[in-house]
């Protein structure tokens, strides 16, 4: 067991398992008060969500986003009062969760908080904790070592109470099997179309249709404003890029922080096991440990053997025993203690810790050792050019801007000042909806294009200011073209029209084909339809069935076969005849097994939800919606 806990299985599982709290937009309009939060953003029972809390969580709600939508991201985004209100929703169930933990007394000891630190990919070099990347990556962040690890711990011990919650959610194996069974179930059917198209010669418009349609639906036919635009790109990794570092600094550098690259010694030990789960057990377990020891002495070339037989450490026994390599701070003090004073082959007493008793053998040592410059000045050279880039970037950016103010009637001063590259964009429209904006890279931002289609930029000719796309990277464009809104002639989409209303009307009547047909059907009609080649779908395999025709399949009656049901098909309507229903013939337990957990999964997410609500209603929240309203994201 000791080697599970040392591995800390519970909060890495709870890292990677644990249901997400559902920060969507919760009915609050009962908690919204203006009194009692002052001059607080919130207040939650006695505690207070301050305006410096509220922008930092505003902040790293942007950085999130930022990273998950990448050149899509737009900072207006979260400077809307329903994207503040649900960050501030988050924070009030965050800190609800906390006051819940301190209540019941959850902590997160500094053991658990190292060992989840030390498993952290980012952190590690060759799947093992680095100093100097956590250092590094801390750095990055404009992080201390303090206020990570404050932060951390915060959440992990919020996350246990969230973890208890959610493993409350108690799913029968009926139940989850007759969820399971529901998704997996397939049905076979038959199809017969009936397409539109072979309608189109019973429709007859009336002269005016066409017109008509144009008339009502004129903003289908607007042309809207576009302009083309040249731009200029300034980030931090650009000036990066650019900067050059000696062999003198990275030297210098090197030998004012040799500490930095210190590798610890490290060690590596194996272990037999005796747990004591109780008090009363402890007496039993230290006697037999001390059984087990003796027969080790008597040959400890046969270590291995004796762990595989005695050890009950079920992550280490099965190997020996064998705990790896292993620095400082990775074990309970007094198991370490013993490890770091044996001599290696050395097989120490009985040792008691909070997991039983242990017999413990040494067997390496990896002395600690300082990295060679040559081992990291990759890692110099890049957290140098990064330190410079940082610099330059925040010295350059307002730089930047004022250029392309100042000097407004071109953007090749700062291009040339910059070193930057003058690109070009497409055709880009004023209000693009929100797919077209997805495709707009860096112009997927409201306020330049709020600015390119200003007076300002479209009649003066000037740049545009500079404005933040993304961290650390600004963006100046100047209108190279411009073509004005208009309405395209009816003349030229008349064909269009007519054709649009005439397949309109001719899925009408291939629908109102179809249902008749189907109302045969189910009376008992003669079944001479061409049907289709059998097919099979299931609500986890539709097929190329659409949303409806699988809803139809569905909720189809099947007690009597075959069974018919229709549902619209593109443009026309289709009959289904279903003639068997049944479960794969092949069931894969691991597919099973994946959607009884996802079940349990919703489940226990619906248990937090109800738990989150819970402590809502008995605790006092006020939100001073005049704070909230007055903050903007960063």
């Amino acid at each position: 067991m000791f080697d599970a806990v040392r591995n800390n299985q519970r909060i890495v599982q709870i890292f990677l398992g644990l249901i997400t709290l559902p920060f969507a937009f919760w009915g609050v309009d009962s908690y919204v008060r203006n009194s009692g939060a002052g001059s607080d953003v919130a207040s939650v029972g006695d505690t207070k969500i301050t305006v410096p809390q509220f922008d930092a969580a505003l902040r790293e709600r942007q950085d999130q986003m930022r990273q998950a939508l990448g050149q899509n991201f737009r900072p207006e985004m979260l400077n809307t009062p329903d994207a503040r209100l649900s960050v501030l929703n988050g924070m009030i169930d965050q800190r609800l969760l906390l006051i819940e933990s301190s209540k019941n007394r959850l902590v997160t000891t500094d053991e658990a908080l190292r060992d989840v630190i030390a498993k952290i990919p980012a952190l590690q070099d060759d799947g093992k904790f680095s100093m100097e990347k956590y250092e590094r990556v801390l750095r990055a962040q404009g992080m201390s070592q303090p206020q990570f690890e404050a932060k951390l711990r915060q959440d992990l011990t919020m996350r246990q109470l969230m973890g208890t919650v959610g493993d409350s959610a108690f799913v029968a194996r009926a139940q989850a099997d007759t969820v399971t069974n529901l998704q997996l179930e397939e049905r076979q059917f038959n199809e017969f179309r009936f397409p539109a198209e072979q309608f189109l010669d019973k429709v007859k418009l009336a002269a005016d249709a066409a017109q008509k349609y144009y008339d009502e639906n004129k903003a289908q036919f607007e042309i809207a404003e576009q302009v083309k635009a040249e731009f200029l790109i300034l980030s931090q990794d650009a000036i990066q890029s650019q900067a050059t570092v000696s062999d003198a600094e990275v030297k210098s550098w090197y030998e004012s922080h040799k500490d930095k690259y210190q590798q610890a010694e490290e060690r590596r030990a194996s272990h037999i096991l005796i747990m004591a789960k109780s008090e009363g057990e402890k007496a039993a377990a230290k006697a037999k440990a001390e059984d087990v020891l003796k027969e080790v002495r008597k040959a400890p070339a046969k270590f291995a053997e004796f762990a595989k037989q005695y050890s009950q450490d079920p992550g280490s026994a099965k190997s020996g025993g064998d705990l790896g390599y292993f620095g400082r701070g990775s074990m309970v003090k007094a198991f370490e203690d013993t490890v770091f004073k044996q001599k290696e082959g050395e097989i120490s007493d009985v040792l008691e810790s909070e997991f039983g008793y242990h017999i413990i053998k040494l067997t390496g040592i990896k002395p600690g050792k300082v990295r060679s410059l040559d081992e990291v000045r990759a890692d110099i050279e890049s957290d140098l050019k990064r330190q410079t880039a940082t610099r330059k970037f925040a010295e350059a950016a307002e730089a930047f801007n004022n250029m392309v103010y100042e000097q407004s009637d071109s953007l090749q001063p700062a291009a040339e000042k910059f070193k930057l590259k003058i690109q070009q964009s497409g055709w880009l429209k004023k209000n693009p909806d929100p797919r077209e904006a997805a495709a707009l890279g860096p112009f997927a931002n409201e306020k330049i294009l709020g600015a390119l289609f200003s007076e300002d930029s479209i009649k003066g000719k000037r740049n545009t200011e500079a404005y933040e796309i993304a961290q650390n990277t600004l963006l100046a464009a100047r209108v190279l073209e411009h073509v004005p809104a208009s309405t395209k002639p009816f003349e030229s989409v008349r064909t269009d029209i007519e054709k649009l209303l005439k397949l309109r009307e001719a899925a009408s009547l291939a629908q109102a084909a179809g249902e008749a047909r189907l109302e045969e059907l189910r009376k008992g009609g003669d079944d001479k339809l061409a049907w289709s080649a059998s097919k099979q779908a299931s609500r986890m395999a539709p097929r190329d069935l659409s949303p409806v025709a699988v809803r139809a399949l569905f909720k189809a009656d099947t007690q009597k076969l075959p069974a018919y049901v229709g549902a619209s098909a593109g443009n026309g309507y289709a009959i289904y005849k279903i003639v068997k229903v049944g479960m794969p013939e092949k069931l894969d337990e691991a597919r099973r097994q994946a959607l009884r957990n996802e079940y349990t999964r919703i489940l226990a997410q619906e248990e937090l939800s109800a738990y989150v609500n819970a402590l809502r209603a008995r605790t006092k929240i006020d939100i001073n919606t005049a704070v909230l309203e007055s903050r903007e994201s960063r």
